[in-house]
């Protein structure tokens, strides 16, 4: 009988937008699904594509779109866990690779969202955003940092911060600008930078410079077309924070090279080597750029899509009006939600020990095993130089290799990192229920990489 073909959709770093692997249904490896040919598979599948296949735009394939047959990293992660799971179903996985809270957002939060949701005047298209929600960020900017903006016309909310970095490019790029953008890092700025006919130029964040852009490195000529630059601090993956001597040689280039500063600050609250720091305080700041931020980092409100850009006027406006195009605004009864959680410093706080308490756990666990790593400045990420194989012989040829192992031998799940060396991501976002289980997983994750045996 013949083999039937089935369709799976994942996704890959670039283009970002679904490509299809074909494989069999005999074949239930999910580490040996092997794609397809066009000539392999004619026989068994239609080959007639749509009509509308030449139609697709250029910036997500054209007519090649959906034809690919690379794979994202996320989705292999996906088959080994799966694999995993199959040949050891006696074994718990350890997932160190969960890059979200572990935690509902706090009690307060959530009867404030049961009152306001049953309030009619709650049912309508909120557009730019209401002002409670302007003025709980406006009070948290000036309390925790010293910024002081007006909630009017330099702060405008976003559905999460992930549509602002997909929106600010539309404020900016025409076809041949470019976008500065530290890898690794979060990709829809220069994803949506392609979009508009415009480039990347990557900055590599590397140990020797302190996981900071080398932006003395930069041509000229990339400075001439240059629009934006993309900041990320605490920075994901590594954990870095920046200095503000950093920040401070940022204004002074931005202004001297006539770019837009953009500064992630999804992670701000998760600060570990001393008080949350704002872009925005630095001299000058206000006057060269903006600053996103986040309330599903600091306020275990994953899922709500809630956040804020804020800064210069001119930029926040920009922004509104290219999202006055693109959405009609987050609920209102989480708008309303969100400034209460803002108001409540006690939140972030409990959430920065919480994290703190299982990072310091975490990077003694992993140096009593060999790897080189310290306590980040924030995030609740640890970015840590992969193994290089193992004393029984294996090998790892980038950090994906060695991740794939730890799931399939160990247990342990990691997300890789081989933009600028080989790195594993590890995250303390680890479902446990209190400090005992902690304890528990920290002890079965000692013993398992000690059994692995793994060189460095």
């Amino acid at each position: 009988m013949a083999k039937r073909p089935v369709e799976v959709r994942v996704h890959v770093a670039w283009p970002p937008f679904p490509i299809r692997v074909i494989f069999s249904r005999l074949d239930r490896n999910p580490l040996t699904m092997s794609t397809v040919s066009s000539s392999d598979s004619a026989p068994q599948q239609a080959t007639t594509d749509p009509y509308f296949q030449q139609l697709f735009a250029d910036r997500i394939g054209g007519a090649k779109y959906g034809k690919g047959t690379e794979i994202y990293k996320f989705e292999k992660i996906k088959r080994a866990k799966r694999k995993a799971l199959s040949d050891h179903p006696e074994r718990k996985l350890l997932d160190f690779g969960i890059g979200e809270n572990d935690s509902m957002a706090a009690e307060s939060v959530r009867e404030v969202m049961s009152r306001e949701i049953d309030l009619p005047e709650n049912r309508g298209y909120a557009d730019n955003g209401v002002i409670e929600f302007k003025e709980a960020a406006a009070r948290l900017m000036q309390r925790r940092f010293g910024v002081t903006l007006d909630p009017v016309d330099q702060i405008n909310h976003c559905i999460g911060s992930k549509p602002a970095y997909a929106m600010l490019p539309a404020c900016f790029i025409n076809p041949g600008d470019v976008t500065l953008m530290t890898v690794p890092g979060y990709p829809v700025a220069g994803t949506h930078t392609r979009f508009y006919g415009g480039e990347v130029y990557r900055l590599p964040l590397v140990k020797e410079h302190g996981f900071l852009p080398d932006l003395d490195s930069v041509p000229d000529e990339i400075y001439d077309r240059a629009k934006l630059l993309v900041l990320n601090y605490p920075n994901s993956p590594t954990g870095r924070t920046a200095p503000p001597e950093f920040y401070e040689r940022v204004v002074a280039l931005a202004k001297e090279k006539r770019f837009v500063v953009v500064q992630d600050a999804a992670h701000a609250m998760l600060t570990f080597d001393g008080p949350p720091r704002s872009f925005l305080q630095t001299p000058g700041a206000i006057d060269v750029g903006v600053e996103v931020h986040s309330m599903s980092k600091g306020y275990d409100m994953i899922g709500w899509r809630m956040g804020w850009v804020c800064g210069h006027r001119t930029i926040v406006s920009a922004f509104a009006d290219v999202k006055d195009n693109s959405d009609s605004g987050q609920f209102i009864a989480i708008q309303k939600a969100a400034a209460a959680a803002l108001d409540d410093d006690s939140i972030p706080q409990a959430i920065n020990a919480k994290y703190r308490r299982r990072m310091t756990k975490l990077v003694e666990v992993l140096r009593g095993c060999g790897f080189d790593c310290e306590m980040p400045g924030g995030t609740y990420f640890l970015y840590t130089r992969a193994p290089s194989g193992t004393a029984a012989g294996e090998t790892f040829a980038k950090a994906e290799d060695a991740t794939r192992y730890l799931i399939e031998q160990n247990g342990i799940v990691t997300v890789p990192w081989d933009d600028a060396g080989a790195y594993l991501r590890f995250s303390v976002t680890y479902v446990a229920d209190d400090e005992a289980a902690e304890d528990e997983l920290m002890v079965e994750t000692r013993q398992r990489l000690e059994s692995a045996g793994l060189v460095f």
